[in-house]
């Protein structure tokens, strides 16, 4: 059933928040936590397309996070802010750094990753299962473990 995923629930509550219903989307945020034990608040940018595998469980997203489109990200998942410092610049990505992390389209985080800090993550991008990713990460590449 597809309104079980947290993802569906969460498009519900970004909905809610942009037409200023936000008491509304709060009960939202409520559910989806007390459901999936995960938190995606509505003020993360999620590109259509993108999905949580089995249904968000543990999935943590900062909320100024931006995940691109028709990205697959695993259980217990976190991409939040905080801890990281990439000293490695790439220059097409200047334009769109934030201090919590930009995730580009069709990426796909295996179960348990870690993506964290003000890094870019380019398009077409895997990052492994446990994987603790701290630095940008150009398009096309694959990574695991701590990098």
């Amino acid at each position: 059933m597809n309104f079980m995923n947290a993802i569906n629930k969460y498009r519900r509550e970004r909905w809610l928040y942009m037409h200023h219903l936000k008491p509304l989307a709060s009960l939202y945020r409520s559910w989806i936590y007390l459901i999936h034990n995960c938190y995606i608040p509505p003020e993360a940018e999620i590109g259509k397309g993108t999905l949580f595998g089995y249904k968000g469980m543990g999935v943590i997203i900062h909320k100024r996070a931006k995940i691109g489109e028709d990205c697959i990200i695993g259980s217990n998942v976190t991409i939040g802010g905080g801890g990281g410092n990439s000293n490695k610049k790439i220059p097409e990505y200047e334009s769109i750094r934030r201090d919590v992390p930009v995730i580009g389209k069709r990426v796909h985080i295996g179960t348990g990753a870690k993506v964290i800090g003000p890094i870019v993550i380019g398009d077409d991008v895997i990052i492994g299962a446990n994987a603790v990713v701290i630095n940008d990460v150009p398009s096309g590449a694959v990574c695991g473990g701590t990098g």
